[in-house]
């Protein structure tokens, strides 16, 4: 990762993706990443996604310090939410969007299963950045 940005280099067991050339996605690949990435290397002021209704990955947009994402940098986020589920072959999915501070574990859930709170749903096509972004 980008050692100007602060982050360490994130567990062996998610994907990695990169936004416009700053914008570092993380998705889990097991439940008990997505559990490690949603839980332990978020950070309060992350985005974090998942596809609605339906099993996938759990999503980090690691934020930057001084800079917001716009909306396009959240919806290719989203993208790569849907891409990460079961909806990966379907047309436009809905995908629920919010700051990590709002994901909470409820007590003695299974692995991969969270509480969220201010979600807001963005609606994408599942897939990939294109390096050229």
């Amino acid at each position: 990762m980008n050692a100007d940005n602060g982050y360490q280099k994130p567990p062996v067991s998610v994907w990695e993706y990169t936004i416009a050339g700053k914008w570092t996605v993380l998705a889990g690949k097991t439940d008990a990443d997505n559990d490690r990435l949603s839980l332990k290397e978020a950070r309060p002021k992350d985005w974090w996604f998942h596809v609605r209704g339906m099993p996938g990955s759990h999503v980090l947009l690691r934020a930057l310090p001084d800079e917001e994402p716009g909306k396009e940098i959240l919806k290719t986020a989203a993208a790569v939410a849907a891409y990460h589920s079961k909806a990966r072959k379907g047309g436009v999915t809905p995908v629920a969007c919010t700051r990590a501070i709002n994901v909470t574990k409820p007590r003695g859930a299974k692995p991969g299963t969270v509480q969220i709170r201010k979600e807001t749903i963005l609606k994408v096509r599942p897939g990939l950045p294109d390096s050229g972004l």
